[in-house]
């Protein structure tokens, strides 16, 4: 072990402040993105004066990890200056933070080696616990303050180079999103169709495929990404489309009926239908755009489980503009999508240069 490795609990310290006044109203939950999220546990009936007070820089964490896969539930808080938490979160906080910064702590929370060790660490029978004294006895390597604000500096540029991306693709989605309706929604009536227009269900002129299952076992830490449509699950050594594709969700616990583009060279799971254009003058942005501004989630034929089969999608009509207008159409949507694309690359090698960052944790020196 090297010499600037320390024991966690030498520097945090358990908070358990209780909200037996009930003057906080924000309840929050730990995800396994190591984020804070808004809980959607169900509260009624709650004796909520037993819930946690948690203020801005302090931590909450998830004792009970056999239910969380290889991912430990933790969290810093810094959007709000205090919240709630169940009484089944531990919070904690750094004692000095002229010795440890917060933000230098939840990087090497971040890791997955930190997940990992947790994981090894937990014990029990029913349930798996990584308790208060498994995390004081974690040791990492503590560098300098100078050194940790470095750190943090750098990392921070690097996310928010990535949050400010995301804002640009969410603004470039809105304008194509906005271009769409102004061209074929805002002022066009069904009833009354303009000259060239018409009516056609989707049986007429696209086929519909179902991805395929594929046992997480077999996913890779780098390859072709294996896309369900909800997101990017894991890689895989081969793809089944180039380009991308119009999927809709067909099954799941939430979003059966959404529409989605497929990334690049991706395989597709059998979480979605993919939509392919037989038709060489109909636009696939256009039917994308179509289909993702229809109610799709009406067709939800599931019981137990949400479900859209093929058969439901076939007999969908769609409303299918003069072909001259849909390729003009496509033209400008295939350019955003373009930047789009250039924005998700950057973000991509950006995560791969922060994971590289947060490895590099482990052999800091002062």
């Amino acid at each position: 072990m090297k010499s600037n490795y320390k024991p966690l609990g030498d520097f945090i310290r358990e908070v358990n402040n209780r909200d037996t006044k009930l003057e906080v109203d924000l309840l929050l939950g730990v995800s396994i993105q190591k984020k804070f999220i808004p809980s959607i546990a169900n509260t009624i009936g709650t004796d909520m004066s037993t819930y946690k007070i948690i203020k801005r820089n302090q931590f909450a964490y998830g004792p009970v990890t056999s239910r969380n896969g290889d991912k430990i539930s933790i969290a810093l808080l810094e959007d709000y200056d205090e919240a709630i938490v169940s009484q089944a979160y531990t919070p904690f906080e750094v004692k000095d933070t002229n010795e440890l910064l917060p933000e230098y702590l939840m990087m090497w929370f971040r890791r997955p080696e930190f997940d990992r060790y947790a994981r090894f660490m937990s014990h029990g029978s029913a349930r798996e616990i990584f308790g208060w004294e498994e995390m004081c006895n974690t040791r990492l390597p503590i560098p300098s303050i100078t050194k940790q604000r470095e750190i943090v500096k750098e990392y921070n540029v690097i996310q928010n180079r990535i949050a400010l991306n995301q804002q640009l693709i969410q603004k470039l989605e809105e304008t194509a999103q906005a271009i769409y309706k102004q061209w074929f929604v805002d002022g066009v009536d069904r009833e009354n169709l303009p000259e060239g227009w018409r009516i056609e269900k989707l049986e007429k002129f696209t086929k519909m495929k179902y991805g395929k299952m594929l046992d997480s076992e077999l996913f890779l830490e780098k390859g072709y990404p294996v896309f369900s449509g909800y997101g990017v699950r894991g890689y895989y050594s081969e793809y089944m489309y180039e380009e991308p594709q119009i999927l809709v969700l067909c099954r799941g616990v939430s979003g059966t009926g959404e529409v989605r583009l497929s990334p690049r060279f991706s395989f597709i799971t059998n979480l979605s239908i993919v939509v392919e254009v037989d038709n060489p003058s109909i636009s696939k942005m256009y039917l994308y755009y179509y289909l993702k501004n229809s109610d799709l989630k009406s067709l939800d034929s599931g019981s137990a489980q949400s479900m859209i089969t093929a058969g439901d999608l076939y007999f969908q009509e769609a409303l299918l503009p003069p072909s001259v207008l849909q390729m003009k159409f496509d033209k400008v949507a295939n350019t955003i999508m373009k930047e789009i694309e250039d924005k998700n690359k950057e973000n991509q090698k950006l995560t791969e240069l922060k994971d590289l960052l947060l490895s590099k944790l482990a052999t800091i020196e002062n």
